[in-house]
């Protein structure tokens, strides 16, 4: 498939659209793809976010990041948060501080 002349946003969208027309229910997509995915897909398509980092966490090798306040306003259903909370001296304080910052 040739994208060239296309942004990644456009492919991206490209993509879950073909996704969604094929009967899938959602996709996995970075934090900045959010926003258009649900604007082109709907309410119903269900959209999982990798890269999410609280404030307080290292971004590690993540380039495209967002905090979860941020994912789940811009729409994402789902948030993959890893090393946020595995690699914390005390994963349930890390989880629960996350948890805290999202009913604030």
């Amino acid at each position: 498939m040739c994208v060239t002349g296309m942004s990644v946003e456009e492919l991206v969208v490209k993509w879950a659209r073909l996704a969604q027309e094929s009967g899938l229910g959602g996709v996995v997509c970075s934090p900045q793809e959010i926003a258009p995915i649900r604007k082109a897909c709907g309410p119903d398509f269900k959209i999982v976010t990798p890269g999410i980092r609280p404030l307080w966490s290292a971004a590690n090798d993540q380039k495209r990041i967002t905090t979860p306040r941020q994912a789940l306003d811009l729409g994402a259903d789902y948030m993959v948060i890893g090393r946020p909370i595995v690699k914390a001296d005390d994963p349930r304080v890390a989880a629960q501080k996350i948890i805290d910052e999202l009913e604030a």
